[in-house]
């Protein structure tokens, strides 16, 4: 292949890539055609992108950025499987897809900067919170102090106000209050 050619298919690797720090690798070698098909169009449908690589070229366009960890894994046929919401949706997705194509094979991830490592480093990062389920959490971890005092406050408050309540009704109604001591 001419230094041209080359020279065109890494522009269009950046062009592709342009703002992706997180991805997965794949392997989609053997999957058949129909197969094959129906896994990008489900990953598309999730804004997960499939971009087949040469190795090599992969290389030197993921030099210098987050991307560079994955380099253990650019062996053999490679697919970088990028976008969703975070790279951990698309490592969830993917997971599934194992479970129903026989031959689609993780090689690997990158979470900013940091690199899991084969099928087993892609089911730990599938485990991990998303960016918004995280915050969530942050959320609650932090109203929750907030909620216990308020229900320890409010709670002899309205433990007082339901005893005058039942005192006001007791009253109304003409019954006798028995002095408590």
């Amino acid at each position: 292949m001419s230094k041209h050619v080359k020279d065109l298919m890494m522009r269009d690797y950046r062009d592709r890539l342009e703002g992706v720090q997180d991805a997965l690798v794949i392997s989609i070698r053997g999957v058949p055609a129909n197969e094959n098909n129906q896994l990008r169009q489900g990953l598309l449908s999730k804004n997960i992108h499939i971009t087949v690589m040469r190795n090599n070229l992969a290389k030197h366009v993921f030099s210098g950025s987050t991307l560079e960890a994955l380099g253990p894994s650019l062996k053999g046929p490679t697919a970088l499987a990028y976008g969703a919401e975070s790279v951990i949706d698309v490592a969830r997705e993917l997971l599934d897809w194992a479970k129903k194509v026989e031959n689609l094979e993780l090689k690997g991830a990158v979470l900013e900067g940091e690199y899991y490592e084969g099928p087993a480093g892609i089911e730990r990062l599938s485990k991990m919170p998303t960016r918004d389920e995280a915050l969530g959490q942050l959320v609650t971890l932090i109203l929750s102090p907030g909620r216990n005092i308020a229900g320890a406050v409010g709670g002899p408050g309205g433990a007082i106000a339901g005893i005058l309540k039942s005192l006001q009704e007791k009253l109304e109604k003409g019954e006798a209050i028995a002095k408590v001591g």
